[in-house]
């Protein structure tokens, strides 16, 4: 999977739940304490977020973090052990995105 794959899958999910919980971009920035063109900016994936920035709008959202990586089909009633190797392979590919864009701003 494609970084822009990721940031696409997390656009989307964090549109979906923050329409799910029938939030505006405006209130979901209000209880994440980002702003309004920052939300707009990732669900359209204009911006990556950072590591604070994703687990502000999980909070907001009152979701865990990985979950804003998963498709959609599988975001429900996972097995546990299926659930903990998607956190792993996800937390994992993260940090091997983040790492990439890190080395590329040095």
């Amino acid at each position: 999977m494609q970084g822009n794959e990721i940031q696409s899958r997390l656009a989307e999910n964090i549109k979906r739940l923050r329409k799910e919980k029938k939030l505006t971009q405006f209130e979901l920035a209000e209880l994440s304490s980002l702003s309004e063109g920052m939300i707009k900016s990732i669900e359209t994936c204009h911006a990556w977020p950072s590591e604070n920035t994703l687990l502000q709008i999980s909070n907001a959202l009152k979701t865990d973090v990985y979950h804003l990586f998963l498709p959609v089909s599988s975001s429900v009633s996972l097995k546990d052990s299926i659930h903990a190797q998607l956190k792993k392979a996800i937390t994992e590919r993260f940090c091997e995105c983040l790492n990439e864009i890190m080395a590329e701003l040095e």
